[in-house]
């Protein structure tokens, strides 16, 4: 498909090319909607087969961060970028403050953070062209590691299907499956051991798993996701790779709630209704996970752990409200949450469960 119909399909505002043949810098910045602020939205480096694999990426993760930047409540719009290249073979500090120059081009339409490829040290080249980079560390007065409430806000989505599902938002005693412990899932895992709940672990990186059960004996091992899908859990919660729910693991899942920290967790479009079908409660993972993106945004308002966490508290009441639109509309939570981002993005007004917030 050529790069201009899926352009013409995805409904973008903007869709912004590089090419700096002195660092080798192919990029694309993709904005989805600045009708809730300047779009923001992580820099993804990786190594696509093609410009149209890259475009075709970009394009769906902005749209992605539309919503995602809505229902947190952010005076944010959506945005992605995408680096072409090996980021262990190709990134350079040349490249990287290249990339940070064409950010500066878009006149702060754009915010820029971290993603796939990407870390904290890049933001902080990328912000020596540009003041429109977050995620940097705090030397440079950034935010560091948005794991942190990354985590912090899956558990307030968790909380909240707690709520919805068994009348109270306590996850004690409840037995809760994590699917990769890598930063988000080992940070999520302490902060449900400290809620009293049980913790079942996977994970393909076997020093990740040792790490956590060296601090934490209590945590319990199984194989690999397909063993931790068919096990007795209250809560499923994939925190690795995206697609972690496609249809066969959807038939086999005996959680009663999924609620994870991974993006794209859903393998296709009909999966959603499948776990309706069900009857396992879905909280959507640009929902649930936001509290990364609330992490970085506040940077540029001089970052306040204190305060972003307030805000990423808020999940809770956000989580609460798409599950209960989506009980009473008889859809499944990712339309429930798709409806309602939508409408604030339309309205460009505050979020119900933020009052006299935007």
């Amino acid at each position: 498909m050529p790069p201009t119909d899926l352009v013409d399909l995805a409904g973008h505002e903007q869709v912004a090319f590089c090419s700096d043949p002195d660092t080798g810098l192919r990029a694309v910045i993709a904005l989805h909607s600045t009708a809730l602020g300047p779009a923001l939205g992580g820099t993804r480096f990786h190594p696509y087969p093609s410009m149209d694999a890259a475009l075709a990426d970009v394009l769906r993760l902005s749209r992605a961060m539309s919503s995602k930047n809505a229902l947190a409540g952010l005076e944010h719009g959506g945005g992605k970028a995408v680096v072409i290249g090996d980021p262990h073979r190709d990134k350079t500090p040349e490249l990287l403050r290249a990339y940070g120059r064409f950010v500066e081009s878009l006149a702060g339409r754009y915010v820029t953070a971290c993603d796939v490829g990407t870390y904290v040290a890049d933001m902080d080249v990328v912000a020596e062209e540009t003041r429109w980079a977050t995620g940097r560390s705090p030397e440079r007065g950034g935010a560091g590691d948005s794991s942190v409430l990354t985590a912090f806000g899956v558990l307030q989505g968790m909380r909240a299907a707690a709520q919805h599902v068994w009348g109270e938002p306590t996850l004690a005693g409840r037995r809760v499956g994590l699917a990769g412990v890598g930063k988000v899932g080992a940070r999520l895992a302490e902060h449900l051991l400290e809620e009293g709940a049980d913790v079942v672990v996977c994970d393909v990186d076997r020093s990740a798993v040792d790490a956590l059960r060296r601090r934490h004996p209590a945590v319990r091992e199984v194989a690999d996701a397909e063993v931790l899908a068919r096990t007795d859990l209250d809560i499923f919660s994939p925190n690795a790779l995206g697609g972690a729910l496609d249809d066969e693991t959807v038939e086999v899942l005996r959680a009663r709630v999924v609620c994870g920290g991974a993006n794209n967790q859903l393998a296709g479009d009909g999966t959603a209704q499948r776990l309706a079908r069900r009857g396992i409660v879905y909280t959507p993972d640009y929902l649930v996970n936001a509290g990364g993106v609330i992490q970085v945004s506040d940077e540029l308002h001089g970052f306040d752990l204190d305060r972003a966490r307030e805000r990423t508290r808020a999940i809770f009441e956000s989580t609460l409200a798409v599950l209960q639109a989506a009980d009473a509309d008889r859809v499944s939570p990712a339309v429930a949450a798709d409806r309602l981002a939508e409408a604030r993005i339309a309205a460009g007004g505050p979020v119900p469960w933020l009052p006299g917030r935007r």
